[in-house]
């Protein structure tokens, strides 16, 4: 069983998670939290697997608790539509994924999956949205390309499915590799890249001309 808490200060939307990923019959939330303290506290007490945390809530905020509790726990965030500049302090901190909450219920459901597996999810919109945001910004192809030369053909194939926001299980069925080979190949190509995550490798990829878009 996937073990998950949810953390929000609103209890409705609490019960609305609770309902929707108690549908899976592999996953079961074993507790809520209204803050960031309390969510920390009950992390701790009842191993978490996956804990689901609102970025603004009172008595502490959720990047504050995803940061003490990261290191044990496989983190995503849950935001409102536009507060994406939270992004890049969720993972900073150390948040397996970004969330919107009005992400379809499946789609909740496949993120608490893939976060316990320990696969990294943000949501498309806020990936789209990062990259637009910093393509307006000015060129650092050069600098780019100069980092991609690093990479062997495959690593180089990795980077191009992962800059089209594809997800390691979708880049295997591409490219023909296992899920873990996958894995291993962008363990190696942030540091290469001098990356600490995917979306950063995603904006690497823009701008040296290896993806579609």
């Amino acid at each position: 069983m996937i073990r998950v808490l949810i953390a929000d200060d609103e209890t409705l939307m609490r019960a609305g998670i609770r309902l929707i990923l108690e549908n899976d019959p592999e996953i079961t939330v074993v507790a809520e939290a209204g803050d960031g303290k309390q969510a920390v506290e009950l992390t701790r007490a009842h191993q978490i697997d996956v804990a689901l945390l609102d970025i603004r809530m009172p008595g502490g905020d959720g990047l504050k608790a995803a940061e003490q509790i990261a290191e044990d726990t496989h983190v995503v965030m849950l935001t409102t539509f536009g507060e994406d500049s939270y992004v890049a302090q969720a993972m900073k901190v150390g948040a397996t994924g970004f969330l919107l909450k009005d992400t379809p219920p499946q789609e909740l459901i496949n993120a608490v999956r893939k976060a316990a597996a320990g696969e990294p999810i943000l949501a498309p919109q806020i990936t789209k949205r990062l990259i637009e945001r910093h393509l307006t910004a000015p060129d650092h192809g050069t600098e780019a390309r100069r980092k991609i030369d690093t990479l062997t053909d495959t690593e180089r194939n990795v980077l191009r499915l992962v800059g089209e926001g594809l997800s390691n299980t979708e880049i295997g069925e591409q490219l023909y590799l296992a899920t873990g080979t996958v894995k291993a190949h962008i363990s190696r190509i942030l540091p290469k890249l001098e990356c600490s995550n995917r979306v950063q490798a995603a904006i690497v990829a823009h701008d040296a001309g290896l993806t579609r878009s």
